[in-house]
């Protein structure tokens, strides 16, 4: 191939890989490097592309073949160090961020990035210690605040947490409400006012802390909340709401709105670590309850599992955060056992086409909402899922619980120990290191034999 042909493919590709033509890019670089195998930014590309589209591995072998190229390419540094934090190798990553810096002190996210590693290790404190200076030196990086209130938060300092926490509204992920009513500042008196909570990222964090709503009821407000439809029947009627809805109306009676995420400041002041407060207590309709009982009425003899594998595949950190279906058929062995499928979503389709719905019965395909999801929950003896609102439903009735967790967990788990405070009915399953969903289900599976003989 001509020199000038391969210029030209070089040109064409990195186009394509910044227009998001994914497949072209990846064709291209594939072309261009058997020819030029010695080309550090087309192999620092490549890793960049296979992390785009999850191919995390492939981008850590790409990487490192950038790197032993050019151990000193500002570029191929910023690739590798963010691939290295994705697969939790987090010390070669701070190592990397750290000589990225001195060669360029302008490259202020790596100061972010580092704090996030530090807490992907656990040690929180520290993280909190390097990032809070940071945010003085460079207050222009909205990313430091963030990282230190996901620090702050993993610590337990939930009062600062979630007052720097407020950064979340100058990222590019969250769009400010535009509402009629006025926005409640800290300082407000709420007593004797309407206020209107609004729903504000997943499904599992409105359940988590909706919690405080009767903490806010309790201090003389008058709440009305908005919830998105697929939740909506399991907050109708919950004590102490004047209103639940879809969707708030201009002429609703408010005097002040708040985000779901703002409730904790007006509970826990901003030097407090403040108690949690109890699970949030959901209303289950007789019609899902009913059909429910229905659907688990031929195994009543059972020790009846219920089990999810993924959350929303739209969810950035999925890839994860969960797992295949079939890291449960071990547990189809244990005597005495029926597991059933309380996943709905894209993955489904895997599930039923391999066999695995002979023997994981599918209750929740024709799920209507989690009120039905949450009425097949209360039938079993035991859930066991991964992290995601499953999860919060399954800990706010209740029920026992196990969570599957990845290396690196929401910030509710922390990264040590097998119970949250968060949630009394709940145990938890970790990863023995990034990656290693083995160790954590060989763990459940022992514990389930052990669970299972305990009920005879």
């Amino acid at each position: 191939m001509a020199a000038e042909t391969l210029a030209d493919l070089r040109t064409k590709s990195v186009d394509a890989h910044k227009a998001g033509r994914h497949e072209d890019a990846l064709e291209g670089y594939t072309r261009f490097l058997q020819h030029r195998p010695a080309d550090a930014g087309i192999w620092t590309n490549l890793g960049a592309l296979y992390r785009a589209i999850g191919r995390h591995e492939m981008g850590r072998t790409a990487q490192i073949r950038a790197h032993a190229l050019a151990p000193d390419d500002i570029g191929v540094l910023n690739n590798y160090s963010n691939i290295l934090s994705d697969l939790g190798d987090y010390e070669h990553s701070i190592e990397l961020r750290k000589k990225s810096l001195k060669l360029d002190p302008s490259h202020v996210m790596h100061h972010a990035m580092i704090g996030r590693c530090l807490r992907g290790l656990g040690l929180y404190q520290d993280a909190i210690d390097y990032l809070t200076p940071m945010i003085k030196a460079h207050p222009e990086e909205n990313e430091i605040k963030l990282q230190l209130a996901f620090a702050q938060l993993g610590a337990g300092q939930y009062g600062a947490a979630f007052r720097t926490y407020d950064a979340r509204w100058n990222s590019d992920e969250l769009d400010q409400p535009q509402l009629p009513f006025p926005k409640w500042k800290e300082g407000a008196s709420i007593e004797g006012k309407t206020l209107l909570i609004l729903p504000e990222q997943g499904f599992g964090d409105m359940v988590l802390l909706a919690r405080f709503i009767p903490l806010i009821v309790d201090m003389g407000a008058k709440v009305r909340l908005v919830v998105k439809k697929p939740l909506l029947r399991l907050f109708e009627g919950m004590d102490g709401v004047d209103w639940v809805g879809p969707a708030a109306s201009k002429d609703d009676p408010v005097d002040m709105w708040l985000s779901l995420m703002d409730m904790p400041k007006l509970v826990i002041g901003p030097s407090e670590n403040g108690d949690v407060p109890s699970p949030t207590k959901l209303t289950i309709p007789a019609d899902s309850v009913e059909r429910a009982k229905r659907l688990t009425s031929k195994h009543s003899d059972m020790f009846k599992v219920g089990v999810v594998w993924s959350g929303s595949a739209t969810y950035k950190g999925n890839t994860f955060r969960s797992f295949t279906h079939r890291e449960f058929l071990p547990m189809v062995n244990t005597l005495n056992v029926q597991l059933f499928s309380l996943y709905k979503g894209p993955f489904l389709e895997a599930f039923q086409k391999d066999g695995s719905a002979g023997l994981i019965i599918d209750t929740a395909s024709t799920d209507r909402d989690f009120a039905d999801c949450a009425a097949t929950m209360k039938e079993m003896d035991l859930i066991i899922t991964s992290d995601t609102a499953t999860a919060h439903i399954a800990g706010s009735l209740g029920v026992p619980v196990w969570v599957m967790l990845h290396w690196d967990a929401f910030w509710v788990y922390r990264h040590k120990g097998d119970t949250t405070q968060w949630y009394p009915s709940m145990r938890l399953f970790r990863q023995a290191k990034p990656q290693d969903w083995a160790s954590a289900f060989d763990a459940a599976n022992k514990a389930l034999v052990k669970e299972v003989s305990k009920h005879g």
